[in-house]
């Protein structure tokens, strides 16, 4: 079994453990705006300490409000409006800004469960716009894609399910995430064809805010996060077979919350796959980074 069957046994013990009685009546409450709030992202901007074989940055900055729009708190059906947008200052002469990518989104959400508590299950579709704001030529003179000006853009929806739950063992709430996400052809331009995915399965995990015991007597005194990520490209992509392991993208994310910050905290992520960073997809990285992350639940 290679390195990431166990990775995905060790998820699932993880996700599927029974809670302890009695444990989850004292537990704060997920709500679906919480729920919507972690599917979505976060906002983080990386320090110029990355190891691995991005191109050298100042830093890289992802900007993700959302707008919630709902009847009533405890309504079962919720709208979420997001203008996510990605940046990064590349450590070069005059330190530029190339491309950024525009990811405005807007999402429907739907308790299957009426009661707010800290089992539910949720499912959701996603439409979305991811675009560089470029209107050159998709290849440069020789032939290669033009990383300057070319153009990229693409449109996608994705349906998924999310199951939240307690785990007694990590003390922590859980959240697990599958779905599809699907760039339909006419929806992409012509020259990302079968060089940049249209159809990807999605699953993540997150254990939030496991405790740690610091100082002399062993006291509570911060909290770190955990989450996994992974998408799997389904279809027709260069000469991949079904099963290379080209196709997989994957990525961990410790998060640690210090008690001294009462907003933020500090994350460290291994990234492993095809750049996310719009027309740079043909890029492979395979690094670490450290920055500082918003705090993504307040319980």
């Amino acid at each position: 079994m290679n390195k990431f069957g166990c990775i995905s046994i060790l998820l699932n013990l993880l996700i599927w453990q029974a809670p302890a009685q009695g444990v989850t009546d004292s537990l704060p409450q997920f709500n679906l705006a919480k729920i919507a709030q972690v599917n979505q992202g976060d906002s983080f901007i990386t320090f110029p300490t990355d190891i691995g074989n991005l191109e050298p940055l100042m830093f890289e900055a992802n900007v993700n409000p959302s707008f919630v729009v709902r009847k009533r708190q405890d309504s079962r059906l919720m709208a979420v409006l997001t203008a996510q947008i990605t940046i990064r200052m590349y450590n070069e002469e005059s330190y530029p800004v190339k491309t950024p990518s525009y990811i405005p989104q807007i999402s429907a959400y739907y308790a299957v469960s009426a009661k707010n508590s800290a089992e539910q299950s949720t499912l959701f579709v996603k439409l979305g716009h991811h675009s560089n704001g470029q209107d050159g030529s998709f290849y440069d003179a020789d032939g290669n894609i033009n990383l300057q000006t070319g153009n990229f853009a693409t449109n996608f929806f994705e349906m998924g399910w999310l199951k939240t739950a307690y785990s007694s063992n990590l003390k922590a709430q859980k959240i697990f995430k599958t779905s599809l996400e699907v760039h339909p052809r006419s929806w992409m331009l012509q020259e990302l064809h079968g060089q940049y995915s249209g159809l990807r399965w999605h699953n993540a995990f997150l254990a939030y805010k496991l405790p740690v015991k610091m100082g002399p007597r062993g006291s509570i005194k911060a909290n770190f996060s955990l989450k996994a990520e992974t998408t799997w490209s389904l279809d027709s992509l260069y000469d991949w077979d079904t099963f290379n392991i080209k196709r997989l993208n994957a990525s961990i994310t410790f998060y640690y919350h210090p008690k001294f910050l009462e907003d933020i905290g500090f994350f460290v992520r291994y990234y492993h796959g095809m750049d996310y960073y719009n027309i740079y997809f043909q890029h492979r990285l395979d690094v670490i980074r450290f920055g500082i992350m918003t705090e993504l639940l307040r319980f």
